[in-house]
């Protein structure tokens, strides 16, 4: 007995060995994001998002233990998602103050956007926070290849376009930085495997592409939306379905007047649903109600046709959702095609 228990003591030792030997990881572990370096001594414990996507994302990992907290929601979690999500703290539906996420004692504050924790954060800077010793992270896709500049509006404007492989370096890196390696080969091998028979789809539907247009929102019902430009998420998701983005900017969402869209005589609405209520055009009745209404836009064919398609918001900003708005948009003009 007594030698058995030896075998069994020493047996687990190795075990838990095996395990701080594979959580230790490549640590000191040195990442680079968005032009700041932070050097990492060990898997980050406690973290405060202030972004939807970057909860998606570590809840997508197996990571949901690690969030102390959460901020800036755009809806509810995608079904897959919100059994881990249940419990979550939220500081705030939209941009936290400073002191309510430095209260939470975060070891890492992840941002979905550049303006909640860049030069002119919202919520801090990253040297407000790195005087605290909280390190900062924002997602790759809110900084490679777009700034904000005097000629575009206040979301950015892009040198390059959007591609899923922002969303897919930012798994990685964030898998290594949690030591969780594994999980994020196994993320990406499964979008990548949800793009390609999204795409075989949508190939041996038509052979015409059709004219897209994506409305995110408008400050004034009567004014001009915020629609999407062709180098943001949209313009991939457009592209990956072999759909023409109407509208030609850099832009990610410029202001554009729907005379100009009118003229561009659009296939198809997509439309953002959201639970934000900042602006009237937030709810998807109020922005379809004007659409069928309006003497300008209810000649769209788009309108006239009923070819509006509504996607949850988060699936129309650099995220992991991007994926899900290929596969729902893919399913509706499936949906269209067939109907007589």
């Amino acid at each position: 007995m007594f030698v058995k228990h030896l075998l069994s003591l020493a047996a687990s030792a190795w075990l838990l060995f095996t395990a701080q030997a594979f959580a230790a990881g490549p640590f000191p572990l040195t990442l680079e994001n968005c032009g700041v370096k932070h050097t990492f001594t060990h898997p980050p414990e406690r973290v405060v998002t202030v972004g939807q996507h970057e909860t998606e994302l570590l809840l997508a990992l197996g990571l949901e233990k690690k969030i102390a907290a959460t901020s800036v929601w755009f809806g509810a979690l995608p079904d897959t998602l919100a059994p881990l999500g249940k419990g979550l703290k939220k500081l705030a539906d939209n941009a936290p103050s400073f002191e309510a996420v430095v209260a939470q004692k975060p070891e890492l504050v992840l941002a979905q956007y550049h303006w909640h924790i860049g030069p002119q954060g919202e919520v801090g800077t990253r040297d407000q926070f790195a005087a605290l010793g909280i390190n900062t992270w924002i997602s790759p896709a809110d900084c490679i290849g777009k700034r904000v500049t005097d000629s575009s509006n206040g979301d950015g404007a892009r040198s390059t376009p959007f591609s899923i492989a922002e969303i897919e370096r930012e798994i990685r890196e964030l898998a290594m930085l949690f030591a969780v390696p594994q999980q994020g080969d196994s993320l990406i091998k499964a979008l990548t495997q949800r793009i390609e028979k999204a795409q075989k789809e949508a190939a041996s539907q038509r052979k015409t592409p059709l004219k897209v247009l994506f409305w995110f929102s408008s400050s004034r019902l009567n004014g001009d939306p915020w629609v999407a430009g062709n180098f943001g998420a949209p313009g991939w998701i457009g592209k990956t379905l072999g759909l023409n983005n109407v509208i030609d900017s850099h832009d990610e969402w410029p202001a554009v007047t729907w005379e100009r869209i009118a003229q561009a005589q659009p296939d198809i609405i997509v439309i953002a649903e959201m639970a934000r209520r900042l602006y009237p055009a937030d709810d998807v009745a109020v922005k379809k109600g004007f659409l069928r209404s309006d003497p300008v836009t209810q000649h769209i064919p788009a309108v006239k046709n009923n070819h509006i398609i509504v996607v949850p918001a988060m699936s129309l900003n650099p995220s992991l959702r991007n994926v899900d708005a290929v596969e729902l948009i893919g399913q509706q003009l499936a949906t269209f095609q067939a109907q007589p």
